[in-house]
C-alpha cells in the first residue's frame, strides 16, 4: 500500500513492508543499492525513529518487521525516480519471494 505525500520539496511515499522477514540485512542493502543509483537524499522513518536511506544499519536499526507501516522521503533532482524505484522495490517483496 501506497501514498504518495509532499512535504516543503520533499516527496514521501508511505509503504507497508509485506516480505517474511521484513527489513532485515539483505532487504536493507537492495533500498541502499537502489538509493545509490539516484542523486538523491533519502530518510526512512518508522513511527518517531528517523534514519537515512544510505545507510544499512541506520534501516536494520528500525527492527521492521513484516507490516510495519514506513514513510520514505526523498529530496534531490532525482527524487521522483527514487521513491518510484524504492517503492516498486517494498512492492516485489525486495525480490525475494
Amino acid at each position: 500500500m501506497q501514498d504518495d505525500i509532499i512535504i516543503g520539496g520533499e516527496l514521501c511515499e508511505l509503504v507497508t513492508l509485506m516480505n517474511q522477514r521484513g527489513l532485515h540485512a539483505r532487504a536493507a542493502s537492495k533500498f541502499v543499492q537502489v538509493v545509490m543509483q539516484y542523486q538523491v537524499d533519502v530518510q526512512v522513518q518508522k513511527e518517531e525513529t528517523i534514519v537515512s536511506g544510505h545507510s544499512i544499519m541506520g534501516l536494520m536499526m528500525l527492527a521492521a518487521s513484516r507490516g510495519t507501516r514506513l514513510k520514505i522521503c526523498a529530496s534531490g533532482p532525482d527524487a521522483p525516480a527514487a521513491i518510484m524505484a524504492l517503492s516498486e522495490l517494498v512492492q516485489r517483496k525486495f525480490d525475494e519471494e
